[in-house]
């Protein structure tokens, strides 16, 4: 048994397909008898909106 570390963000959790393809691979490897972390960051354009609002922020400040 390995502990698995996997790191998804963008485009790979943009959608419910492709989060569903995430779910997957990581019960692949958890079904295997692996330990599994996995982090998750920003949805694909998250990242761009959020640094949109905050740029609207110090406009009006």
């Amino acid at each position: 048994m390995a502990l698995i570390v996997q790191k998804y963000g963008g485009t790979s959790v943009g959608s419910v397909e492709r989060i569903k393809n995430v779910a997957r691979r990581i019960a692949k490897w958890q079904n295997a008898g692996h330990q599994v972390v996995v982090v998750v960051s920003a949805m694909s354009g998250e990242t761009n909106r959020l640094i949109g609002l905050a740029k609207e922020i110090q406009k009006k400040s």
